[in-house]
């Protein structure tokens, strides 16, 4: 689609409008943000498009079109997936050797999980191996209850988040400000950074975890603004 427009304004209720046109989702609903920062965001990405519409280059707009046309009309459902990650997360499945990967997944997943068992007062059972060992109960209950409590504007970035890292417990811990997206970053690329270090780096792989990692600094950012 060429670029039609040449002023871009936010109203009232935080509706992008271009030459006083609201812009509409995919589904044909007005995008419309829920917080000034965010609209601004969303704004200026519309205010950078050149000759020609670029969706990859307005992944703020992507994800507030998900949130109003995915999410929010089936929340319950879009945030039970997100939930199942608790009985399956990328921290509790350890490395028994060599000693070196061992201490490195301890040094940087064992204080997302004493994060969590603080926070939500929850017990994990991590194992050797990547069998699926089921978490207890009240654990996964306890981390679902904490995905469904947000809404569809803050359910929406989490699922690349999560996606992208493999961890809902380091998304959570990021999304409640106990980190930063660096330290969740290299905590979710433990083994992929020992390999590279041992075998070299493939130039595919490179080219993939960067087009991830941006995708991932969108969500998060997106997250920010809220």
């Amino acid at each position: 689609m060429k670029r039609f427009w040449r002023e871009v304004a936010i109203d009232g209720d935080g509706v992008i409008r271009l030459d006083d046109r609201p812009v509409r989702t995919p589904g044909r609903a007005a995008l419309a943000l829920p917080s000034v920062e965010l609209a601004d965001a969303v704004a200026g990405e519309w205010r950078s498009v050149g000759e020609m519409v670029d969706p990859r280059a307005m992944p703020l707009t992507g994800l507030a079109n998900a949130a109003i046309d995915r999410v929010a009309p089936d929340i319950e459902a879009f945030a039970q997936g997100l939930a199942a990650y608790a009985d399956s997360d990328l921290l509790y499945y350890r490395a028994d050797q060599p000693p070196e990967l061992v201490a490195r997944q301890s040094a940087k997943w064992d204080p997302l999980l004493e994060w969590a068992r603080d926070r939500y007062d929850v017990h994990f059972e991590p194992v050797a191996g990547i069998v699926h060992h089921a978490q207890p109960a009240a654990t996964v209950q306890r981390l679902s209850d904490a995905v469904k409590a947000r809404d569809a504007f803050a359910l929406v970035p989490l699922s690349p988040m999560v996606t992208i890292t493999g961890t809902l417990v380091g998304t959570l811990a990021l999304a409640e400000g106990a980190i930063d997206a660096d330290t969740l970053w290299n905590a979710a690329h433990v083994d992929e950074d020992w390999q590279a270090e041992l075998w070299g780096e493939d130039s595919l792989a490179t080219q993939a975890r960067a087009h991830k990692r941006r995708e991932f600094d969108a969500a998060v950012c997106f997250l920010s603004l809220l």
